[in-house]
């Protein structure tokens, strides 16, 4: 029986958050959201760059009317470690709040979410390590993001960097999901240009991948496909004209549509070969997929010919119809040329990465069976490598 044949007689659940509040000026709904979640304490989780510009002082101003105490954690510095959230666990449960407020990029969020699950749990140990899923919490969450890019507002997922190991893990629990999510474009405004590239390409990589993976069903396509036409769209301007907040609006309808694609069908090889450049490189995430991409789909999209057509057409790259196969080459020229457009990185030797670390490096991604196990293609370590060494040497090297 073929994997879709098998995909029609699955059952297919399907989740989001609770609440789900999109567009401009919808920030200001976080007191109605706080009150009917009856929050008698409530703790804020940022970054110290959100921080500096007053973003939770906006979110402490908000909150003030309704008389609720507030405590805000804002340890976050670049990506998050298993490290720095068992430590948001201990400091926010000796508070006793009972909502968890995230703010900011996806690594603020996954704090936030992962906290809010983690709190009241005697032993973090087995959760944080994979053996056990969370399976219940007590603390409220909501979620506003200030990047378009992880949909980490939408996902069950959370990424860490396990310093130990040196790579970088993703938790997943449906308890991830916030009891609302509340997206307002207006606070990406201010998201510097590289920041907004690396974080566009990335919704971008979880709708592309969600649209191919093995898990995905003809409900998970509709969010990934408009995901996909909305970013070819809008991702030159809210990079290059930070202020047009019609890009911006376009942008943040890109990262939650994704989101939700990659919440309920998943991702695959291109995350997979992500999280060795994050772990231990520490290069930031948006940048290791964007960058992966075009050789990564050079590979396993020769085993998707038909989706690959339909990409083609959402990039509003031509119609394949009559030459399938040229379809595949023309969405890899068009990552390429977004790497440009973007002015993002196009070769691991551009991130000061050795090529005797490959070899390293693909043993690890080859071990992300999560991942890997989701691709329409049968990665093994040596064509991951091969991916590697392409990446290396760059386009004109192939």
């Amino acid at each position: 029986m073929s994997i879709n044949q098998n995909r029609q007689h699955m059952t297919h659940d399907f989740r989001m958050p609770s609440v789900f509040r999109f567009g401009v000026g919808a920030f200001a709904m976080l007191a109605k959201e706080i009150e009917m979640l009856g929050a008698r304490k409530v703790a804020i989780v940022s970054d110290k760059g959100l921080e500096k510009v007053g973003v939770v002082q906006r979110v402490v101003d908000l909150i003030e009317p309704l008389s609720v105490p507030t405590v805000t954690y804002t340890n976050i510095a670049g990506e998050p470690t298993f490290q720095l959230l068992q430590d948001a666990v201990e400091t926010l449960q000796a508070e006793k709040c009972d909502l968890i407020i995230g703010i900011g990029g996806g690594s603020a969020l996954d704090v936030a979410k992962a906290t809010a699950a983690l709190c009241g749990k005697s032993n973090l140990a087995p959760y944080l390590s994979g053996e056990e899923t969370i399976e219940s919490r007590t603390v409220k969450c909501i979620l506003l993001p200030t990047t378009s890019g992880t949909g980490s507002e939408a996902t069950m997922n959370a990424i860490f960097g396990d310093e130990e190991q040196q790579v970088k893990r993703g938790l997943v629990s449906p308890v991830f999901l916030p009891d609302a999510a509340i997206i307002d474009p207006e606070l990406t405004v201010s998201c510097p240009p590289r920041v907004t590239a690396a974080s566009g390409v990335d919704a971008f990589t979880h709708a592309i991948e969600s649209y191919i993976a093995i898990k995905s069903t003809p409900l998970t396509k509709v969010y990934s496909e408009k995901a996909m036409k909305l970013f070819t769209s809008n991702i030159t301007g809210a990079v290059h004209n930070g202020s047009d907040l019609e890009a911006r609006i376009g942008m943040s309808w890109v990262s939650s549509l994704a989101g939700v694609a990659l919440a309920n069908a998943g991702v695959g090889a291109v995350h997979a070969l992500a999280y060795p450049l994050g772990g231990t490189f520490h290069i930031e995430h948006g940048v290791s997929n964007a960058l992966l991409m075009p050789y990564v789909f050079e590979v396993i999209g020769k085993t998707c010919t038909k989706e690959m057509v339909d990409v083609a057409s959402f990039l509003q790259l031509g119609d394949f119809k009559s030459q399938p196969n040229e379809a595949l080459k023309a969405v890899v020229n068009y990552m390429h040329q977004l790497l440009d457009d973007l002015d993002l990185p196009h070769t691991l030797a551009e991130l000061d990465i050795e090529e005797d670390s490959l070899p390293m490096m693909a043993k690890q991604a080859a071990k992300i069976d999560r991942l890997l196990s989701n691709t329409p293609y049968q990665l093994n370590e040596q064509k991951i490598l091969g991916i590697y060494q392409s990446a290396f040497k760059g386009r004109e090297g192939i």
